[in-house]
């Protein structure tokens, strides 16, 4: 099949409402019916400012996560929309990819 590979950047502490914004996200994609989403957190990163974001022993609220899955282009469309109306502040990358499963499932 044919879609994209969709990956959102935030830090930890980003909120939606009363909603970590990884855990927002990943609710909307999973209520649009949208197959599957990873959620990654990072170590270290920095973003367009150039402000380093790392997780620290402590304190976890500036830890870089990674937000991604793979969508036909139709559920793209729709999750962008949503996104929108929501007037969610994100970075994100959406790359075209070739997907689909291989072997016997278990």
């Amino acid at each position: 099949m044919q879609g994209y590979q969709l990956e959102f950047f935030m830090e930890q502490n980003k909120r939606h409402g009363h909603q970590a914004l990884y855990e927002w996200l990943l609710d909307l994609a999973r209520s649009q019916g949208i197959a599957g989403a990873t959620v990654f957190m990072g170590a270290m990163g920095f973003g367009h400012h150039s402000r380093m974001h790392s997780a620290h022993f402590f304190e976890l609220a500036d830890q870089p996560v990674l937000v991604t899955m793979v969508v036909e282009q139709s559920e793209s469309v729709e999750l962008f929309a949503l996104i929108e109306k929501e007037q969610v502040h994100m970075f994100y990358v959406k790359m075209p990819v070739e997907f689909g499963s291989l072997g016997a499932q278990g």
